[in-house]
């Protein structure tokens, strides 16, 4: 590898796989900054060990065998991470206290670009994006990690069970039963429906429309219209979270009426829409970073907003301005 013509080409052929490498340290980690961590470590790896790859697998099934292994190391640790909901009951408004958790402890958002690798059949598209959903992955948190890798690489990458066995070095059979009990865990703590997103429909488009118009204008009685009445509220770092609309604008009209005023502008995050909430700022020029919503929605109603307050973390990572002026 001493050349460097032949260095750039490695560079290049590892480079290819890095956003699908990405969605799938994501789905086995629960977060963003991990998932690039490993996939780092992985082509660190590949790179360095490239001169021993003899091609008795594809590329690809060597860079997915060495993902694996680096994810299941950084899972020893039996860290799992989880939405609020994952940890207490929901609180009633007037119980509502603010109690911090570690950053490990939280599920995050994670942008659609850094891992749904573009793909030329809609159906395959489809599917990478419903499992990439908050629910979706949070529920995957709840399998031991060699039975989240074959499920994922069954269930979602479409792998068969022979490549997964060779892959995990094991046989058919383990693989066949790993995947039989990881289905049967999901079965009795089925993810949460949420409509994905792109592109948005026109009811998608209207609805989002309306939530942009009422949240922007604090109209409290046009918010409670859009929301499913077991619609959930959530804040991480905070393991509070509220259900039910007059939970939420109790707490919208309370502690959180310092909202008032704010601008949301779209992005996309897990599949589904989100929007950027920018707070006035405090010395009064402008708008500041508050959160990254992330927004599920089903049969014409939103049934989730996910506040993820960590601004100076997510505004970078979707590419968000850090600071909007007055128009």
């Amino acid at each position: 590898m001493s050349d460097p013509v032949s260095a750039r080409d490695i560079d290049s052929r590892l480079e290819k796989h890095r956003t699908e490498l990405t969605g799938y340290c994501y789905r086995m980690l629960g977060s963003a900054f991990e998932a690039e961590d490993a996939v780092q470590d992985t082509l660190v790896r590949a790179w360095r060990g490239f001169d021993t790859f003899e091609g008795r697998s594809s590329l690809r099934s060597w860079l997915y065998r060495i993902a694996t292994n680096v994810c299941l190391d950084m899972l020893k640790a039996g860290n799992r991470r989880a939405r609020p909901m994952d940890l207490t009951a929901a609180t009633p408004v007037a119980e509502a206290r603010l109690a911090a958790r570690p950053e490990t402890t939280w599920l995050e958002p994670v942008p659609d670009g850094r891992v749904l690798p573009s793909v030329a059949d809609p159906a395959d598209m489809a599917v990478s994006r419903e499992t990439i959903r908050l629910a979706f992955v949070a529920a995957l948190q709840h399998l031991p990690p060699k039975q989240r890798a074959v499920l994922i690489l069954r269930e979602v990458l479409a792998w068969k069970a022979s490549e997964v066995a060779e892959l995990l070095d094991t046989t058919v059979a383990s693989v066949n039963s790993a995947l039989q009990r990881a289905r049967a865990t999901l079965a009795e703590s089925a993810p949460a429906a949420t409509d994905t997103t792109d592109p948005l429909d026109a009811g998608q488009k209207e609805l989002l429309e309306r939530y942009v118009a009422a949240f922007e204008g604090y109209d409290m009685k046009a918010l409670t219209a859009l929301l499913r009445d077991d619609a959930t509220f959530s804040m991480p770092p905070y393991d509070l979270w509220l259900q039910g609309h007059e939970d939420i604008v109790g707490w919208m009209l309370g502690v959180g009426s310092a909202c008032r005023g704010s601008r949301l502008i779209p992005t996309v995050a897990n599949g589904t829409p989100a929007f950027a909430h920018y707070h006035p700022a405090e010395d009064g020029d402008g708008h500041t970073p508050w959160s990254l919503q992330v927004i599920e929605i089903e049969d014409g109603r939103i049934t989730g907003i996910n506040n993820f307050l960590d601004t100076a973390r997510w505004f970078p990572l979707f590419d968000l301005p850090p600071r909007l002026g007055e128009e």
